[in-house]
Order: C-alpha cells, then sequence, then structure tokens
C-alpha cells in the first residue's frame, strides 16, 4: 500500500513542478517567434512569388505584343548615280535577294546594276522590229512580273526578267535574263499600224494560260486583245493565238490603262481625275458600267493596283492616297467604290510602289517624301521627307527589308526597311473593316490562305465574343444545375446520401476535358441532332415534370410520405427522370413528323435558322458537365458552413425551411456562392479541348445557340503550332493570350470586389 501512496512533499522533498519552468517559458516564446516569423516570412515571399509570376506572364506577353503597334522605319544608305539617266527610266525594281537593281528604259532596255553600288551588271536590248520605237510602257503587279512595251506600228512587245540562281563555289550567284512569254516576236494589237499611245497587260493561268492586253491608239480607239497561250507536251512549242475587240469609246482622254488579272474588268484614268470602268469579261459585248471622279476635281498622278489586282491605289496631284475596289450592289453588279483613304502627303504624288506578298504600298511625291502605307489596316506608318529634290521612282523587294528610290536627277539611293506588321492596328482588330471582296466592312478572322494574293484578317471580335458566347451557354446550363444541386445537398439532404452525393459530383472534376469533347464531338452533337425534340422536350419539360411530381408527393397521405426518411425525397426523382427522359426519345420522331415536317434541322433551316452539328448548345451541355463540380462544390461548402445558431433562430421563430434557406441561409452564404459562380465562368472562359472538339470552330459574329464559334484559347491551340515565329500571325495570337488573360483577371479582381462588399454587408446576420 505504501508504493501505491501519492508522493506528499515533506520539508526534506519540495513538490516537482510539471510546469515548464521561467527559463523554459523564454525559450519555448523565442522559438514560437522565430516559427511565427518564418512563417511570416514564406506566406509574403509566396504571396510575392504569385504577384511576380503574374507580372512575368503580363511582361512577357506584352514584350511580344509590343511590335506590333511599332510603326516602319527608313534607313538611308549609299546614293550613286546610275548608268541610265533618269529621263530614261520608266520602272525601277529590286529583286528578291536585295543584291541587283532592275531599270525599264524609255528605249526598250533592262538594265541590271549592283543595288549597293550602282555599277551595271548586265544591259539587255528588248527586241523590236525594224523602225519600231517604243511609245508607252506599263508593269503589271508584282506577282505576274509581265511588262509590255507599246510600239509606234502598232504592236506590243511583252517581256519578264527573271533570274537563274547557282552556287558555283557555295555562295549564291543570280544570272539575270529576260523571258517573253507570249513570244519573241511582238503581239499585233492595231492592225491599222497605230502607234500605242497607252498599254496594259496582265494574265490569268487556269489549265490554258491566257492573257490580255489593252491599249490606246493615236488615232483615239480603245483595243483589247485576247491572248491565249497552249504548250505542246510532245514538241515543248508554245502556240499562241490572239484576238482583237474594239472597246466603246471613252468620253475623256486618258492617261492611264489598268487592267486587272482576272482579264474581266479593265480601269481607265483620264486627264481630269476620272476612273472609268469597263466590263470586258465578254469582249465582244465589252461596255462602259461607270465613270466616278475618283480625284474629286484633281489631276490623278500615280496609280497601281495592290497585289492581287482587286485594289486600285490612287494619288492626286494634291498628296491625296485612296484605295479603292469593286463591290457588288442589291442588283448584283459591280461598282467602283471608294473605301478608304490615307495620311495626305501634302505634294504631288509621283509613283506607287505595291508590295510583293502583302495589301501595303509605298509612295513617293515631289516635296521628297516617302510614305509607306497599308490598305486593310488603313495605316500609314511613315511619312517623313529623305530628299531635297522630288522624287520620281521607288521599289521594294520582295520580303520588304529593303527599298530603292530615285529623284529626279537620276540619283538612286538603298534604304533599309523594317516594316514587319503593318496589316495590325488597334483599329483593324477591334472594328469592321472592308476587305477585297466583300460587300460592306465586317468583323473576320481568317489567318492564312492557298494564295500569295491573299488579305488576313486577324478581327479579335470573332474570338471574344466566341469566349463569351461558350462561356454564356455553359453558364446558362451549369449555374441552376450547380447552385440549386448546392443548396439541396448541404441543407435538405440526409448526411448519409450527402456523402456519396458530393464526393461523385466532385470526381466528375477529375475527368479529363478532351474526353468530355471527344464524346461531345462524336457522339453528343450527332446524337442532338438526330433526337432534337426529345432534347427540347427534356431542357423545357423535365423541370415541370419534377415539379408536378413534387406537388403529387406533397399531397399525399402522411402515413406514405413518412416512409421515406426526411432527406432521402431525392432519390424518388431518379426514376421520375429515366422515364420522362425514355418517354421524350421515344415520342421524338412522332413529334418531329407531325410538327415539323419529319425534320426539325430542316425546319430551322427554312424559317432562317442556321443548324451547325457542332454549335453552342452542345459546347453548353459539354462545357456545363465540366463546370458544374466547381459551382457546386465551392457552392456546397458555402452553403453547409452558415452558423447553425442562424438557421435554428430562424425555425425557433416560426419560419419554414424554405424561408430559411431564402432569408438567411442564402445571403449568409451569397459570397461563396458568387465566388463559386466566378470560378465557373473562369473555367468556362479558359476552357479549350472541348470548345476545340466540340464546335466547328468557325469565327462567327453572332450568339445563334445552333451554330458553333471559335474561343480564344481553342484558336491558339489551333494556330500557334503553325505560325511562324515572330510573324504578325505569331504576334496576334499572343495578343488574343493578353487578351484572354486580361479578361479573366478584370472579372476575378471584381468578382473578389463584389464578394468583400457581400461578406461585409452580410456579416452581422
Amino acid at each position: 500500500m505504501s508504493d501505491l501512496a501519492p508522493d506528499i512533499p515533506t520539508p526534506d522533498k519540495p513538490r516537482v513542478s510539471l510546469l515548464p519552468g521561467a527559463e523554459q517559458r523564454q525559450l519555448m516564446r523565442q522559438r514560437r517567434a522565430r516559427r511565427d516569423k518564418l512563417s511570416k516570412w514564406g506566406i509574403t515571399a509566396a504571396g510575392y512569388g504569385v504577384v511576380l509570376a503574374l507580372a512575368t506572364i503580363f511582361i512577357y506577353l506584352f514584350y511580344e505584343v509590343a511590335p506590333i503597334f511599332r510603326g516602319a522605319t527608313v534607313d538611308a544608305g549609299a546614293s550613286y548615280q546610275p548608268a541610265v539617266s533618269e529621263a530614261e527610266t520608266r520602272q525601277l525594281l529590286l529583286e528578291r535577294y536585295q543584291t541587283m537593281g532592275v531599270q525599264y528604259t524609255d528605249d526598250a532596255e533592262v538594265v541590271f546594276f549592283d543595288s549597293d553600288t550602282g555599277a551595271t551588271l548586265q544591259r539587255f536590248a528588248v527586241p523590236l522590229p525594224d523602225g519600231a520605237q517604243a511609245t508607252s510602257f506599263y508593269a503589271a503587279e508584282p506577282i505576274s512580273n509581265m511588262h509590255v512595251y507599246g510600239l509606234s506600228n502598232g504592236q506590243a512587245q511583252v517581256v519578264q526578267h527573271q533570274f537563274d540562281i547557282s552556287f558555283p563555289v557555295d555562295e549564291r550567284v543570280l544570272t539575270p535574263r529576260l523571258a517573253y512569254p507570249l513570244g519573241q516576236q511582238p503581239l499585233t494589237v492595231d492592225t491599222e499600224g497605230q502607234p500605242l499611245d497607252l498599254v496594259a497587260v496582265e494574265t490569268n493561268t487556269r489549265g490554258v494560260t491566257a492573257s490580255a492586253l489593252a491599249a490606246y491608239t493615236r488615232d483615239g480607239r480603245m483595243l483589247l486583245t485576247s491572248v491565249s497561250s497552249r504548250n505542246n507536251l510532245l514538241t515543248g512549242q508554245v502556240q499562241i493565238s490572239s484576238v482583237t475587240y474594239e472597246l466603246p469609246d471613252l468620253p475623256a482622254t486618258p492617261q492611264q490603262l489598268l487592267l486587272d488579272k482576272s482579264l474581266r474588268n479593265l480601269f481607265v484614268i483620264d486627264t481630269t481625275g476620272s476612273v472609268h470602268y469597263y466590263d470586258i469579261s465578254t469582249p465582244t459585248a465589252a461596255r462602259l458600267v461607270q465613270t466616278v471622279d475618283a480625284g474629286n476635281g484633281e489631276r490623278i498622278t500615280a496609280a497601281a493596283f495592290l497585289v492581287g489586282t482587286v485594289s486600285l491605289i490612287l494619288g492626286t496631284e494634291s498628296g491625296e492616297l485612296s484605295q479603292w475596289f469593286l463591290v457588288r450592289n442589291e442588283q448584283n453588279n459591280f461598282r467602283l467604290e471608294e473605301i478608304r483613304r490615307f495620311d495626305s502627303h501634302g505634294a504631288e504624288i509621283t509613283a506607287i510602289a505595291p508590295e510583293h506578298t502583302r495589301k501595303g504600298f509605298i509612295a513617293v511625291d515631289r516635296a521628297g517624301q516617302i510614305g509607306i502605307h497599308y490598305g486593310t489596316s488603313s495605316r500609314t506608318l511613315l511619312l517623313d521627307e529623305f530628299s531635297d529634290v522630288p522624287l520620281t521612282h521607288v521599289a521594294v523587294s520582295q520580303i520588304n527589308q529593303r527599298v530603292l528610290y530615285m529623284d529626279e536627277q537620276g540619283t538612286v539611293t538603298e534604304a533599309e526597311l523594317w516594316n514587319e506588321h503593318p496589316q495590325l492596328s488597334w483599329a483593324a482588330m477591334w472594328n469592321r473593316v472592308w476587305y477585297e471582296g466583300r460587300e460592306d466592312p465586317e468583323f473576320i478572322w481568317q489567318s492564312s490562305s492557298g494564295s500569295d494574293e491573299f488579305e488576313s484578317k486577324f478581327s479579335l471580335v470573332p474570338l471574344s465574343l466566341g469566349t463569351l458566347k461558350a462561356a454564356f451557354y455553359a453558364m446558362l446550363f451549369a449555374m441552376p444545375l450547380g447552385i440549386a444541386g448546392a443548396i439541396y445537398t448541404a441543407y435538405f439532404m440526409t448526411p448519409k446520401l450527402r456523402g456519396v452525393v458530393k464526393p461523385s459530383i466532385e470526381i466528375m472534376e477529375a475527368l479529363p476535358t478532351v474526353i468530355l469533347g471527344f464524346l461531345a464531338g462524336l457522339w453528343l452533337a450527332p446524337f442532338v441532332e438526330s433526337n432534337l425534340p426529345a432534347v427540347f422536350s427534356i431542357l423545357f419539360l423535365m423541370p415541370v415534370m419534377l415539379l408536378v411530381f413534387a406537388y403529387a408527393w406533397s399531397r399525399l397521405p402522411v402515413n406514405i410520405r413518412s416512409r421515406v426518411p426526411e432527406g432521402w425525397e431525392a432519390a424518388l426523382l431518379v426514376p421520375v427522370i429515366l422515364i420522362f427522359g425514355y418517354l421524350c426519345l421515344a415520342a421524338s420522331p412522332w413529334v418531329e413528323v407531325w410538327m415539323f415536317g419529319g425534320s426539325m434541322r430542316q425546319w430551322f433551316t427554312n424559317i432562317g435558322i442556321n443548324y451547325d452539328q457542332r454549335n453552342a448548345l452542345i459546347v453548353g451541355i459539354a462545357m456545363g458537365f465540366a463546370v458544374i463540380p466547381t459551382i457546386f462544390s465551392i457552392a456546397e461548402d458555402a452553403v453547409f458552413t452558415v452558423p447553425k445558431h442562424l438557421t435554428q433562430g430562424s425555425l425557433a421563430l416560426g419560419a419554414t425551411r424554405w424561408q430559411t434557406v431564402v432569408g438567411v441561409v442564402l445571403p449568409t452564404a451569397s459570397p461563396g456562392i458568387f465566388s463559386a459562380v466566378m470560378m465557373g465562368f473562369g473555367r468556362a472562359v479558359g476552357e479549350t479541348m472541348i470548345v476545340l472538339m466540340a464546335t466547328g470552330n468557325s469565327p462567327v459574329v453572332n450568339f445563334n445557340i445552333f451554330e458553333g464559334m471559335r474561343t480564344l484559347s481553342a484558336n491558339i491551340a489551333v494556330e500557334l503550332p503553325e505560325t511562324a515565329v515572330g510573324s504578325s500571325h505569331f504576334r496576334v495570337l499572343f495578343l488574343a493570350a493578353l487578351v484572354l488573360l486580361a479578361l479573366t483577371f478584370v472579372v476575378n479582381t471584381l468578382a473578389e470586389i463584389i464578394r468583400q462588399r457581400l461578406r461585409h454587408r452580410y456579416s452581422n446576420l
């Protein structure tokens, strides 16, 4: 018994305290302070790290996007006097590798010279008939590379300059030569032998190579010569045939002819500043369609086609520059219309050089200024004075990195050019743009095409609208189900059933979205298309059926309802949903025959509603399933964590459970529910794979639920792997990423501000 007795303190043996002593307490406080400080530093560092990471992302995106809004620069280099005088120069050109310049002269010579020094490298004489002289000259658009001399005997000689490339000692060597695509013998245009004062040529290859020459003779006649050439595969000979037609008389004195490469349209500029449009699609029935005062009473001093020969650039004696092209009207006729104007030079435009692969051009004037302009974006990227004397000719290389310009004294200057992204501007990406071939200005995204004459279209409006459209229909599907399910699960459902339902829904969030997109694109889209009446019956009548069942259940005797434990009522809805869904599917063909003539999709088409198989409805359903777990989980936690004393107090004061939900639970949980909605919206905005696989990825501008869309994220995923690094396409995709990041950042910031205000407002409950 003595061993079990408590240790009783005695004077010789004082009581031992189990509490730490003063020294130990001091040591513990120091350790706790160090841990608190370390935690504080760690949390602070992590917070700054998040801010730094976000700032770094923004900085990198801005770094990639910034060159878009930079203008053009021209750095003048060496000046020299080539062997050919300025008075003899009709055309100045620069070849693709920027090492050799080309001059076409009045006396039918083609001179190749070193673009750095001006030294003559080679000179060719264009063969002319005895006694004939060159009386006119015309250079076609850059891609066709056709030049024609009109002769004093009524003939025309078509010539091309070409280069043979060799690498004899592992260095590129260009050997210039002349080619005659329509034969080395001049073509007879005027059988009467009148001199050709004006001439134009163009070609169009469609199986059989077809070309056309337009001419204005000394005695005032307009002629059109249609030329066709065919290669004999056995002998290699080129067979050329031509027919000449006389066009209707011109009501003014012409000064320049321009022929487009479709060989259907001829534009004649007269000395008063008017442009006359001839329809020559049927040469035997050619007609003068329209005469327009394009110069506004001023003389047009320079004119040229942009690449593709659709847009016409006109420059006047006062320095005005404008772009024109044919537009189809309501009567299905084409009319020449002014599309846009560019910054005025303030001095007479003397020459216009179109770019070889883009819808841009360079203009020079009598004040010695060089202007770099772009059609699609309506930008004037550079307008500056480069010479004290008037400039008369300008040339740009095919890769847009070098220019040559000549003044009226015959001095040629070479200059380096930086003009990487002229087709992009803030206005062109966010406003309607009038593109070639369109009847009106439109929002269009079309980044590539199979043609070198393609006009890139980089409007971000269809992509931004498509992003909001996809998110809207996804949230329209997910919000009612997610929020209502969260409220019922957290407040009404029995804990045992809640323990099954909540984890099951949260597991849905782990399902890869590529699987959802795959199922939506390959199974759901065809299923919905084949069962449209059933789908709409389920979407609109299923809630009604559930309400009817709930009302009927509430009217049953208490002894029957009491057999189902409280909180398990939702389980009774499962067979109702399955049976009603089956009935809708079974009745769908009959409803389609009875109400929609056998095909609901065709019925939509008949009433003017486009229906795409992969549309916003499919995206809304599929993406809604991806968003529901996010909304449900956060909202359910918010409702479940409402303090019990609030709900119990409401019930104790006589409120029903639904009154408690509406008056107490929802206001208290509103910050969390709002956060759930915003998190779901952010998930929908940034979703990629579902939208990529479940829509047609067509960048349309509408909110039609039966048409597809293309979102910012899906567009980046599709096009970024295929674009050239550093190109305009590459940078505009980074701008799309910046827009997407800024959109989610702004939405999340506003959501947090609203959440904090809701939290402050209902914190007193």
